[in-house]
């Protein structure tokens, strides 16, 4: 990012569009960026790109807090649902990205990702010249890809320049807490790029979460989120095996829940997410497995893991079982079912699904 001096024209240009300015000493003082480590900003138009389980109810959450949106799916249905809710709908990514001033991704995987920026009416699409100062991806993919974005999207200028502000910025910002936190906004959010970028978008964030935490430069969100989902997977298999071996023991699910909840072995998977249908209420394994967080995306997030480990050369043989595990379950046919299903199916003797 360019190093520039504040001069007349760009305090207009932040009192016209209604940014809050990071406090100067005076409008020659020398800043390092657009917005200062303790900057907030209010942004005119934000674009929102995969609306599915997770995406959806992002994008309700910012049309909840009173942005205007601009949104694009490749769900016909779904894009008329926010067309009929009073929602700018586009045809096309490239179309949000002229539509916004800022533009938030939400996909299923790298693929799909690099196919909404680079692809023939992708974000990008316009060449060397972009409309939106700040790109956020808060997809899963490996950290690699997010960097080599990153890098890209930095290369670019933007359309509008902002005084000497010329290059739009990229961050990295996947998301934990699966469907239920997305649908109540209490997400956290793992977030790397540029920190005073990050200052800057944090109300965005806490509008559809509870949290966001700064991971450090380019690519280090999609590291942590990678990491997390890790451990997570492990975690689940390890209560589901746990929880199985219980009851077989003739201890009933509910109450060695209780003694894992009160004890060393206590987690996510047990306390908040547990894999046992009928040992909580308003989690997948209540409802048949259904929603939730995908046996498939899972799977493709352990690969993502697996991948990064090996290219720096790290052992992860849990990683490797995990994904062994996590494969034969998509192979079997559950890739749609909430990644907690696999109590059922590998553990229960229960196939029926």
């Amino acid at each position: 990012m360019a190093v520039s001096r504040v001069g007349t024209s760009f305090m207009q240009y932040l009192r016209k569009s209604h940014v809050k300015p990071f406090a100067v000493e005076s409008e020659t003082s020398s800043i390092r960026r657009f917005f200062s480590a303790d900057s907030s900003a209010s942004f005119q138009s934000v674009g929102f790109i995969g609306l599915g389980n997770m995406g959806s109810r992002m994008a309700n959450n910012l049309i909840k807090a009173g942005y205007k949106m601009v949104v694009h799916d490749i769900n016909r249905n779904t894009m008329e649902k926010y067309s009929d809710m009073g929602v700018a709908t586009k045809e096309t990514p490239f179309e949000v990205a002229e539509a916004s001033d800022v533009v938030i991704t939400m996909l299923p995987s790298p693929s799909h990702v690099l196919e909404v920026y680079n692809g023939s009416h992708g974000l990008l699409h316009g060449g060397y010249h972009l409309r939106p100062w700040l790109l956020i991806d808060s997809s899963t993919i490996d950290p690699r890809t997010s960097r080599e974005l990153s890098a890209i999207v930095s290369s670019r200028i933007l359309k509008e320049k902002r005084d000497s502000w010329e290059n739009p910025v990229m961050l990295d910002a996947p998301v934990s807490g699966g469907v239920l936190a997305a649908d109540a906004g209490t997400l956290t959010f793992m977030v790397g790029g540029p920190e005073e970028s990050y200052n800057a978008a944090k109300t965005l964030f806490l509008s559809m979460g509870k949290s966001s935490v700064y991971c450090g430069g380019a690519g280090n969100g999609s590291a942590a989120k990678i990491c997390n989902n890790l451990a997570m997977a492990v975690s689940m298999l390890g209560v589901s095996e746990a929880l199985a071996l219980g009851q077989s023991l003739g201890i009933s699910a509910k109450t060695l829940t209780k003694v894992l909840n009160s004890s060393s072995a206590r987690c996510w998977s047990s306390e908040s997410y547990n894999p046992v249908p009928g040992v909580m209420e308003k989690v997948p394994s209540a409802s048949d497995y259904d929603g939730g967080f995908a046996s498939k995306l899972m799977a493709k997030d352990l690969n993502l893991a697996a991948a990064s480990a090996s290219e720096i050369g790290l052992e992860h043989p849990l990683t490797s079982q995990a994904q062994e595990i996590y494969k034969k379950l998509c192979e079997d046919g559950y890739e749609n079912k909430d990644f907690s299903c696999v109590f059922r199916h590998f553990y229960s003797g229960d196939d029926e699904l």
